[in-house]
């Protein structure tokens, strides 16, 4: 019988049928503009996915408007059911192994100087779906000379031989998402475990010291903030590099629900906290997103880079 792919599954213990209204700071602009429809022209023209789109995230329109976006690969059907994701999940389809040559076209087309390139998790694979990454940071190299390539990439259920794929072809950053507090972790991401997160990050740095790495956090499910910082200091400890911290906001009813929304003042002082403990960078505020402010992450700290390793 065929799985049919699904946003998710009823649970009547996460449904909201009461939602909290959002405080006057969080304010969610829709896409306009005629940036914003170039991209979304090009993205169709091309069959390409967006986690922007698949997600939701509440920065498209900001992002699309100033010509950057956040590639989705390996189509946009998710062997995982996260409790906090609007990504499709069930039983994807087979491996495009053209869109890596798709999606450095387009990163050609739009003119990036940084690209942020994710996927969904494709657990029936020994690998992950890794080569397709590798596959699209070399074509971006040779299409986009002087284009950063940043990879948010699944965990790969942990396996070092499925990173170093990924590590072989130099991304400048290594995305992972934490997600949440380790615990809430399973409640949040049932089918994830947390000794894969620690795996992928730790082990991105070892294949690859040159490599920054970076992960991030939402509140709002139920943490504390001193639960947040704990998992901050955690994340310090893997020698992660960069963090964005944001507001949970629920997709839908059928998701986790909101336990409350945190205030500006609380997002600066995680920030002030970041940078307290050797966060090289942190973007905390409700709205921050996985891919927020990326391009300006990466020429800030290469500098730094350069300065280290005496890369050219």
């Amino acid at each position: 019988m065929t799985k049919i792919p699904t946003r998710d599954r009823v649970n009547p213990e996460i449904i909201n049928t009461r939602p909290m209204r959002r405080p006057e700071w969080i304010k969610v602009q829709a896409p306009t503009g005629e940036t914003y429809q170039q991209l979304r022209e090009l993205m169709k023209k091309k069959e390409l996915h967006t986690v922007c789109e698949e997600a939701g995230c509440p920065n498209m329109g900001e992002c699309w408007g100033s010509g950057t976006s956040t590639f989705l690969m390996m189509g946009d059907i998710c062997t995982r059911g996260c409790r906090f994701c609007d990504v499709k999940h069930g039983r994807p389809e087979e491996l495009d192994w053209e869109e890596p040559e798709r999606v450095a076209q387009a990163v050609k087309a739009m003119g990036l100087r940084h690209a942020v390139i994710t996927s969904v998790n494709r657990d029936e694979r020994k690998d992950g779906g890794a080569p397709i990454f590798a596959m699209v940071i070399r074509r971006i190299r040779e299409l986009q000379p002087g284009c950063s390539v940043e990879v948010l990439i699944p965990d790969f259920k942990g396996s070092i031989d499925a990173l170093k794929i990924v590590m072989d072809a130099r991304p400048e950053i290594l995305n992972h998402n934490l997600e949440t507090v380790p615990r809430l972790f399973k409640s949040v991401q049932p089918q994830s475990h947390l000794e894969w997160n620690r795996a992928t990050l730790v082990n991105a740095k070892k294949l690859d010291p040159e490599a920054l790495t970076k992960s991030g956090i939402m509140v709002g499910l139920g943490e504390t903030l001193e639960e947040v910082k704990d998992a901050m200091r955690l994340l310090r400890e893997w020698d992660v590099d960069i963090l964005t911290i944001g507001q949970y906001l629920q997709p839908s009813r059928r998701h986790l629900a909101i336990e409350r929304y945190y205030t500006l003042a609380e997002f600066e002082e995680l920030k002030a906290f970041g940078t307290e403990i050797g966060f090289k960078w942190v973007e905390s505020a409700p709205l921050v997103r996985s891919s927020y402010h990326a391009a300006e992450q990466v020429r800030a700290l290469s500098v730094v880079h350069r300065q280290l390793y005496g890369t050219p």
